[in-house]
């Protein structure tokens, strides 16, 4: 896969690792204004945007990484994304490889059709990524297990009309209901696009929120007996 955009740090090793996943039709240039924000939070992370190899159906004009023609059979249309699923899980890791930088550390984010890669990716490979973010996508099928070592953050225009905002209010309660990590924000009249009020709701999550598993583990070790319990002082 070509890399239009790849952004190391100026100085240093890569901290952290975002890969960026275009949507169909379209091209890693169209994430360009999500990539410069994230760049300038984080400037000592290494920032991915590749591009699929694929021409988009019918003669459009962009990449796309499966087609979208007959997928309104459910079925065809979970086959063509776990058929690029196979093609983009070696490629994280190799990245991962690359740049020396952990699944924990690893932020996988997507667009539409590159969102919907970046929650099935997570769902399939649990912990491949410390966090997906997710631009107006959706499952594909309701899951029926959460990830345990991956945060999940929907971002979604409540005008979407492309995947109607429903799709992640539906994708937030099943993966609560698995006890999964996930949050959702939604933005009023905005449509199908990475707006600038979800790329804010982007940064203040990967600042701000502290993974479930975190907690757990914080939890776990308060409830755990120290060495000296149960012995008189």
């Amino acid at each position: 896969m070509q890399l239009p955009i790849e952004w190391l740090p100026a100085r240093g090793a890569a901290e952290q690792l975002i890969l960026l996943l275009h949507g169909w039709a379209s091209g890693a240039q169209d994430l360009l204004p999500l990539a410069q924000a994230l760049r300038a939070e984080f400037p000592q992370a290494a920032i991915l945007a590749p591009e699929s190899p694929d021409t988009a159906d019918a003669g459009r004009r962009g990449r796309q990484w499966y087609s979208i023609e007959s997928i309104a059979d459910p079925g065809v249309w979970e086959t063509r994304v776990g058929a690029a699923l196979e093609r983009l899980e070696p490629w994280v890791r190799s990245q991962q490889r690359r740049l020396g930088v952990g699944e924990a550390a690893t932020a996988l984010g997507g667009f539409s059709q590159g969102a919907i890669l970046a929650l099935q990716l997570a769902l399939r490979h649990d912990g491949i990524a410390g966090r997906v973010l997710a631009f107006g996508g959706r499952l594909v099928v309701p899951p029926s297990l959460a990830p345990r070592e991956t945060t999940i953050h929907l971002f979604h225009g409540s005008a979407d009309r492309v995947f109607d905002a429903q799709y992640a209010r539906d994708a937030l309660e099943q993966l609560g209901a698995l006890h999964g990590d996930a949050t959702l924000d939604i933005a009023e009249g905005v449509g199908h696009e990475v707006h600038p009020a979800l790329m804010q709701c982007a940064l203040h999550r990967l600042r701000n929120h502290i993974p479930l598993r975190t907690w757990q583990a914080a939890l776990g070790a308060v409830r755990s007996p120290g060495p000296e319990s149960g012995h008189a002082g």
